[in-house]
């Protein structure tokens, strides 16, 4: 006999590790799929299959993974053979993009060293050396800058995609220049 263990909103929550807040939206925007409730309260009662799910998207969510590639990735994960390629597609997609953003720390962390540099050197009293490594700094500076339009610049492409809209664009970048 196979008995279900159900678990609370609550409970879901510490195991995952996401707010309750944000395991209800996900499920109103269909990351995950509808979850059962108790007859008598009307509350969500998870299944252990549901908190595999949860770890999951947990796992995806802390990729920093758009909640579109999510949702296409937790639909995909029952096909398969048939669904494999699009899973691994998704997952190298973000791989790239982490091995993007780990590019970008290090360029930041870079800075924060030339600068630490930069001030001992003032500190020292060692002009020539602090201007050497200032000019180093500034040129870190327009690096992490180029990297950082880049990548608002893909932003705008990705709102447009899901718009479908040249003016949703126009607006996403203006939102992001802006903050």
């Amino acid at each position: 006999m196979n008995t279900q263990t159900w678990h609370s909103i609550g409970e879901a929550s510490l195991y995952c590790g996401l707010p309750e807040s944000t395991l209800r939206y996900y499920e109103d925007v269909g990351i995950i799929t509808p979850i059962a409730r108790d007859p008598e309260s009307g509350h969500r009662a998870y299944t252990d299959d549901d908190l595999q799910a949860l770890l999951i998207i947990s796992c995806l969510s802390a990729t920093g993974m758009p909640l579109a590639k999510m949702k296409e990735y937790m639909a995909n994960r029952g096909r398969g053979r048939e669904g494999a390629p699009t899973e691994i597609d998704l997952l190298r997609d973000q791989k790239r993009k982490l091995n993007e953003e780990r590019r970008f720390l290090t360029a930041r962390e870079e800075y924060v060293n030339l600068k630490i540099k930069f001030w001992q050197a003032v500190c020292d009293g060692d002009d020539a050396e602090a201007s050497r490594i200032g000019a180093l700094a500034s040129q870190k500076v327009k690096e992490i800058s180029h990297w950082h339009d880049n990548h608002q610049d893909v932003e705008t492409q990705t709102a447009a995609k899901l718009t479908g809209s040249a003016s949703s664009a126009k607006k996403a970048k203006q939102k992001a220049t802006a903050g």
